[in-house]
């Protein structure tokens, strides 16, 4: 008897996908309720994994509404890639979590480095980090928002993954 969650992920990929996005767009709404009702002020690599959350959302919705075979093959490459940036940035930010720097500045708000700054300076400025991305905030079973980011990042890359391999049989 084949595994019931292959057998879903064969014959009704539209609802993982749509479960993936609808997934993605609660974790972004969450983040909205802890930063307008908790106060908690998200940092530039906390603003970069929203975008990324965000892309995932928009591409497995896109693959929800798409019915062909070969589209939710080449999307699901898509999905990796936008997974797997997330992932890294969650990763980056974990790490600044775990192994703070000895001197914690703080650093500007996403928009006013981008407004402030050329593009060119902005964006290696993001992810650097700073104080406020070292700083945990809120935790949930032990783990920081950046720690369950990366988590829902790397169950995306697998089940993008798992799709690429079953599709591409």
């Amino acid at each position: 008897m084949p595994n019931a969650f292959l057998v879903l992920l064969d014959n009704a990929p539209r609802r993982v996908f749509a479960f993936m996005s609808v997934t993605c767009l609660a974790m972004l709404a969450f983040g909205l309720y802890l930063q307008h009702s908790q106060g908690l002020e998200p940092c530039p690599m906390c603003i970069v994994q929203r975008y990324a959350l965000f892309s995932v959302a928009i591409i497995t919705a896109l693959l929800s509404a798409s019915g062909r075979k070969r589209v939710h093959f080449w999307g699901s490459f898509v999905l990796l890639l936008a997974a797997g940036f997330g992932a890294f940035v969650a990763a980056r930010q974990s790490w600044l979590q775990w192994y703070p720097p000895e001197v914690a500045t703080c650093g500007r708000d996403f928009y006013g480095m981008i407004e402030n700054f050329p593009l060119s300076r902005a964006i290696p400025m993001i992810f650097r980090g700073s104080g406020d991305c070292s700083a945990i905030d809120w935790t949930f079973l032990g783990g920081s928002i950046a720690n369950w980011a990366f988590v829902i990042f790397c169950l995306v890359l697998a089940l993008a993954s798992l799709m690429i391999w079953r599709k591409g049989k």
